[in-house]
């Protein structure tokens, strides 16, 4: 760059993960759309206390295609035929989508929304005989293509929903370590299941990425929370981004980004904290900018992080709470920005 040409700014930015406390669709709509205005990542909220088939796993049984599922005291169970589990947890979708058409009218700009990964809702529902779907090859095959049908769907539903949006996936896969490394106990509790061969993960995580880049969306990422987060099977998915709890991966796990952030990989990094207090802008900016610096890492690429609590904000007491820490993640956004413009 030469001594004349002009440091362009670098956009602080900030999303939610997805999850909003209360039973109030609307009003959990309206409040994050208030709270993440240009330039920053909207999304629609999910509002798990509503009950059943409003909650991660409910929900995005809702996405799969002609693979219904019911509820049973173990669980989400695989079943013949569709029944009233299913249609409550497709009635929460179809309502959150009306109350996005009406919030999101006229809206322009990035529109974040978020499913249930594959290898969640693997580890998650149950085959017929009870046992949880990824101890089968060909459930996890039928599981995944199901997903990416319903994937690609909801995003085309949601552009034309709000037209003039540039819808961002992510998907949520918070059993996906415990997937990768044998951790899930069996039905019974006496065992574990086998692990799942990692080029057999990243390939089922990237066909539901394709339906929805092909659905026409402009970003993928995949989020986990986790502190053993599989950063570098994420990266070969083909995802735009990864989403995780800064705090959590420790000195390895930035490590483990340095590369893929220089080769053009988003960070969704969480820095509020979900539960307890709420701390100061300085320290939350610290927690990504300390990290930057030390791997050498550019300022300018700071342009390619978002920040956003660490995990979902349904454990919030309050949706009061819940707008709070909204509110310190976007704050910490500018002060992000303001660092990264003073260092370059």
């Amino acid at each position: 760059m030469s001594a004349d040409a002009p440091v362009l700014p670098v956009p602080g930015r900030a999303s939610g993960i997805g999850s909003w406390p209360g039973g109030d669709v609307l009003d959990g709509a309206r409040t994050v759309f208030g709270e993440l205005p240009e330039p920053h990542l909207p999304h629609l909220p999910e509002l798990p206390a509503r009950g059943p088939g409003s909650e991660l796993i409910g929900r995005g049984a809702a996405f799969l295609v002609e693979l219904p599922v019911d509820l049973q005291p173990s669980g989400w169970r695989l079943v013949d035929r569709p029944g009233r589990d299913l249609n409550r947890a497709t009635s929460f979708l179809r309502t959150d989508l009306e109350v996005l058409a009406e919030v999101a009218d006229g809206y322009s700009g990035p529109l974040k929304v978020q499913v249930c990964g594959p290898w969640t809702l693997a580890a998650s529902i149950q085959l017929p005989r009870l046992e949880r779907a990824v101890v089968d090859r060909g459930a996890c095959r039928d599981l995944v293509a199901s997903l990416a049908e319903g994937v690609r769907r909801h995003v085309e539903q949601v552009r034309r929903l709000v037209p003039a949006a540039d819808v961002v996936l992510q998907l949520d896969e918070p059993s996906l370590p415990a997937v990768l490394a044998g951790g899930l106990p069996t039905s019974s509790g006496f065992g574990r299941i086998r692990a799942v061969a990692e080029p057999v993960v990243v390939e089922g995580l990237s066909i539901v990425l394709d339906a929805a880049a092909e659905a026409g969306a402009v970003g993928r990422t995949v989020h986990c929370c986790a502190a053993d987060v599989p950063v570098d099977a994420l990266v070969r998915t083909g995802a735009t981004g990864v989403s995780l709890d800064a705090d959590a991966i420790g000195r390895a796990g930035w490590e483990a980004l340095a590369a893929p952030i220089e080769n053009g990989l988003e960070l969704w990094a969480g820095v509020v904290p979900t539960r307890g207090e709420i701390r100061a802008t300085g320290p939350t900016v610290d927690a990504v900018w300390r990290r930057w610096r030390a791997l050498g890492l550019d300022a300018g690429l700071l342009a390619s992080v978002v920040l956003t609590p660490a995990c979902g904000l349904a454990g919030s007491p309050s949706p009061a709470d819940a707008r709070a820490r909204l509110s310190r993640v976007r704050e910490a956004a500018a002060g992000l920005a303001e660092r990264a413009a003073e260092a370059r």
